[in-house]
């Protein structure tokens, strides 16, 4: 459609409001990778003028910042990773198909993939990430047969919603199974006696009434939001029509070669004893229900205390295994899913440099410290929520930055009166809501959907300023 139809001034306040920053981003915003480079001068500038740091030592803060966080680098890939080949399972693709042949219009398009996204990010923000970008496509592709136009920069939002919301405080929240985690840093620091139970974080009653209000809250604003026919750019219009239908194109398995690869396999079976065993559904089980039995243990003797980032990842890593079956198979989509963590591998390095800038000079702290001295036992929550939110814009490991600003965080808690639960779960709500401004985390899903980042981060960017008020009135009136 023309740029005047797009422009043209109907619709509701949301949407129009919506394409004029679609419009103002799509001819601004730079790549994620130039988007990370320009906040590491940023980050560079800011630490010699409010901390009083020199350029070498900015330089050497930012060097040491690119390998502080390698553990938890492998953690996140292996989440991603994970949650890609669970999500590129035939069921799980064929059951993302069904459910895209639900929606008879846009609005409730857009809306159930937003839904299905931030229900998923709750579960596991890997699967979630994934999942949401998968589903983009086929709904995308669905409407396209369906004759219902659809804007696809929207539905790609859609997707996104987990990471943009609901994730930090759900089952792979890092702040909070950080905390749960034995031997913890904050242990260590003495800022804490104990790990934090998740039962205080992501169980609370005020984490899963937050994450029912917002579901409803993002599902209400994407439904308003959503354009009209004769603004919208449907799925085609970034992903040819030859290559639409083609399913390996987007990284799945089409029937035809799924089938070929088993003939052959099932050959070389009779012949070769080595590739037997590689492809033997009995051993892939027996390995799966292994890691099983593990976690069934952990959960038994720890309860829901055992629910930390290691854990999830084992988890996740053996559930997949028992839903392929063959190892061999198996390892092969774990190559496929290391193409969906690639720009995460480029682009970690450089975030933790300027985590390790902000960390090493004192920045962080600062900031936080700042707004933190201006909070009470009322407005803890929302400080705490902006607190995150700002810095989150320069460090977007979720976990990196729990490891620099949790100590003050859950500190000026203890000193106010308010629990750590609730404080951890407030602070969770401002990491994941600026991810609707920093692509980082939408790398995969943009390798997924074939859309570029300056075409739908305008959406994203709505859907962060809508939920400002929201979030503000929720959490500072919210009980624990």
């Amino acid at each position: 459609m023309g740029s005047a139809n797009r422009t043209a001034a109907t619709g509701n306040v949301i949407e129009r409001l919506g394409n004029r920053i679609a419009n103002v981003v799509e001819r601004w915003m730079p790549s994620p990778f130039l988007f990370a480079i320009i906040l590491s001068y940023v980050v560079f500038v800011v630490g010699m003028l409010v901390e009083g740091q020199g350029p070498t030592e900015m330089v050497q803060h930012w060097y040491d910042g690119f390998w502080a966080f390698l553990t938890f680098a492998m953690q996140m890939v292996l989440i991603i990773m994970t949650g890609f080949v669970i999500a590129y399972h035939p069921r799980v693709n064929d059951g993302l198909q069904r459910l895209a042949a639900i929606p008879n219009s846009s609005k409730q398009a857009v809306v159930l993939v937003g839904v299905v996204s931030m229900v998923l990010a709750w579960v596991h923000w890997g699967l979630s990430l994934v999942v949401g970008a998968i589903f983009a496509r086929e709904m995308g592709k669905a409407a396209y047969r369906e004759g219902i136009t659809v804007h696809y920069p929207l539905l790609c939002v859609a997707g996104y919603m987990g990471l943009g919301l609901t994730w930090h405080w759900g089952l792979s929240g890092s702040a909070p199974l950080l905390l749960a985690t034995s031997g913890n840093e904050f242990i260590e620091l003495g800022v804490i006696d104990e790990p934090v139970s998740t039962a205080a974080t992501v169980f609370s009653g005020y984490a899963l009434a937050l994450t029912a209000l917002s579901i409803l809250f993002a599902a209400t604003v994407l439904y308003l939001l959503t354009p009209s026919a004769e603004r919208s750019r449907e799925i085609t219009e970034y992903i040819p029509e030859d290559e639409l239908f083609e399913s390996a194109t987007d990284g799945g398995v089409d029937d035809t070669a799924s089938d070929e690869m088993i003939a052959t396999d099932q050959r070389r079976d009779d012949r070769v004893p080595a590739e037997r065993i590689d492809n033997s559904r009995l051993l892939g089980g027996v390995i799966a229900l292994t890691g099983v039995a593990v976690i069934v243990w952990e959960f038994a003797t720890r309860g829901l205390d055992a629910l930390d980032l290691n854990v999830l990842n084992f988890g996740f890593l053996f559930a997949g295994l028992a839903i392929y079956t063959r190892p061999a198979l198996y390892r092969d989509r774990f190559g496929d899913a290391a193409d969906a963590a690639a720009g995460i591998i480029l682009l970690f390095p450089f975030f933790a440099g300027i985590q390790g800038m902000m960390s090493g000079s004192g920045l962080a702290e600062t900031m936080a410290e700042g707004l933190l001295a201006i909070s009470t036992p009322e407005t803890f929550p929302v400080i705490a929520w902006l607190t995150a939110a700002v810095v989150n814009l320069f460090v977007p490991s979720g976990g990196g930055e729990w490891i620099v600003l949790g100590p003050p965080v859950l500190e000026a808690a203890q000193e106010v009166g308010v629990p750590v639960g609730q404080a951890t779960i407030a602070y969770a709500v401002g990491d994941a809501h600026t991810n609707l401004l920093n692509p980082f985390w939408a790398l995969p899903l943009l390798a997924i959907t074939k859309i570029r980042a300056r075409e739908m981060f305008g959406y994203a960017v709505t859907m962060l300023l809508a939920l400002i008020p929201f979030l503000a009135v929720v959490l500072l009136l919210l009980p624990y």
